[in-house]
């Protein structure tokens, strides 16, 4: 099996603490690389991602990765985190440009996720490995696939050591973007980030905003099955398991599954690929 890891968002409520503990537990048991945490947008949890990280450090023994997004933040402040997770004893961050919140008039000191790398390269050195996000149907804002692949460029040579993407349900579109990324001598590994479904019309909701799609015949699978939960549940992780396979054997480098802090539905597609 490929290294794998596993992605959080931070617990704001003592419920939400109490359900991230026990998705904790249950998916250390697969042995993860590390365990990732979201950051609010325009820093809306400055403190939830530090303590978390550190929850998962201390508490659960696993490595806690924050996530550090640069849009709505100053310099300062961007500074004074990377300390605070340098002092945790982190070596990994997953560096992001992040969406500006409703409201927020200014972006911040910093525009883009190649600054923020380039940043975390001339204040830390080599000290951190910096994950950047890459998106194999292309960003949303993105005008197309060409300009897209630029700006991933722009984030390698300002310093990335490697790359989560944005899930997607269609391997090809992985494969074509690894295709295209080696083509421009991008070689760092480009790891798939992988969305066990759980609930689909949440899915729906989450592939409209974020641009991933969900390829026809699966929604209309799913809408076939109507309240068969149970069959709903089944198809699901057949999917994401065959996906899963389909990426391992065509050389994916790990997978990133992106929890929504629930381990049912991610442990059921591991199980499907032991």
């Amino acid at each position: 099996m490929l290294p794998i890891s596993f992605e959080f968002y931070p617990p704001k409520t003592d419920e939400q603490h109490a359900q991230f503990d026990r998705t904790v537990r249950k998916l250390k048991a697969h042995a993860p690389q590390f365990m990732s945490v979201t950051f609010g947008a325009g820093g809306s949890t400055l403190s939830h991602t530090p303590e978390t990280v550190q929850r998962l450090r201390g508490e659960h023994g696993v490595d806690g990765v924050p996530h550090l997004t640069c849009v709505g933040g100053s310099r300062e402040e961007i500074r004074t985190l990377l300390k605070l997770y340098r002092a945790l004893g982190c070596t990994r961050i997953v560096a992001l440009r992040g969406d500006l919140p409703s409201g927020m008039a200014r972006s911040g000191d910093l525009r883009y996720a190649s600054e923020l790398v380039r940043l975390i390269r001339d204040e830390h050195g080599e000290h951190f490995h910096v994950e950047v996000a890459a998106y194999p149907e292309t960003h949303p804002q993105s005008e197309d696939a060409r300009i897209g692949l630029g700006h991933f460029k722009t984030k390698v040579e300002a310093g990335a050591s490697g790359a989560i993407t944005q899930y997607f349900y269609n391997a090809d579109a992985y494969f074509r973007f690894v295709d295209d990324a080696r083509a421009q001598g991008i070689d760092l590994p480009i790891v798939p980030g992988i969305m066990p479904i759980a609930n689909f019309s949440q899915l729906r909701r989450f592939s409209e905003a974020c641009g991933a799609q969900i390829p026809r015949w699966i929604d209309q699978r799913m809408r076939a099955f109507g309240d068969d939960a149970e069959a709903v549940r089944e198809f699901a992780a057949d999917v994401v398991a065959g996906l899963c396979r389909r990426l391992v054997e065509g050389g994916a480098p790990a997978l990133h599954f992106y929890t929504l802090n629930l381990a049912k539905p991610t442990q059921t597609v591991l199980q499907r690929l032991a």
